[in-house]
């Protein structure tokens, strides 16, 4: 057991893809704002800088209608294997939580793992029964692999 434990949450996901071009559905927006979030949920993007110390202010929509302001800081790119970020609702967030994700060769495919860390265990519970972080992770990849796999997303060939 880590020392985190108690204010993490990990989810993972196999996608039918390498991993080069399931990292890639990463740094751009054009792909983000096509599968980011939970099922039902929309993505619009205020600013999007994709490098180390660069943000992503974004705004997801419920299907429901409620609007959820997030805000992403790009900690560490290390292509195609993780990226690291700070997550929260808003820039100096005090409850912003970091978030990596790995990207692991499984043969043609790529297990993508989601480890969420939180401040404290208290905020990590609210994440997981108030806002149902873990299910959301799940269709947020289900989403990726998806998106993915249907061949809209589309990585350009060597010459």
């Amino acid at each position: 057991m880590t020392d985190t434990a108690d204010r993490e949450i990990v989810v993972t996901h196999e996608i039918d893809a390498p991993p080069a071009l399931v990292f890639e559905a990463f740094t751009d927006v054009r792909h983000l704002s096509r599968w980011f979030g939970p099922d039902g949920f929309t993505t619009t993007t205020k600013s999007f800088d994709f490098r180390v110390g660069g943000e992503w202010d974004f705004m997801m929509h419920g299907p429901d209608g409620t609007h959820y302001p997030n805000w992403i800081r790009w900690r560490e790119i290390d292509p195609p294997k993780r990226i690291m970020v700070d997550h929260g609702s808003f820039r100096d967030d005090p409850d912003a939580f970091e978030s990596t994700f790995t990207f692991e060769p499984v043969g043609d495919r790529t297990r993508i793992v989601l480890r969420n860390v939180f401040p404290t265990k208290v905020l990590r519970d609210q994440a997981v029964e108030k806002f149902g972080a873990i299910e959301g992770g799940q269709q947020t990849l289900g989403r990726l692999a998806n998106y993915i796999v249907a061949g809209t997303h589309h990585q350009e060939e060597p010459q």
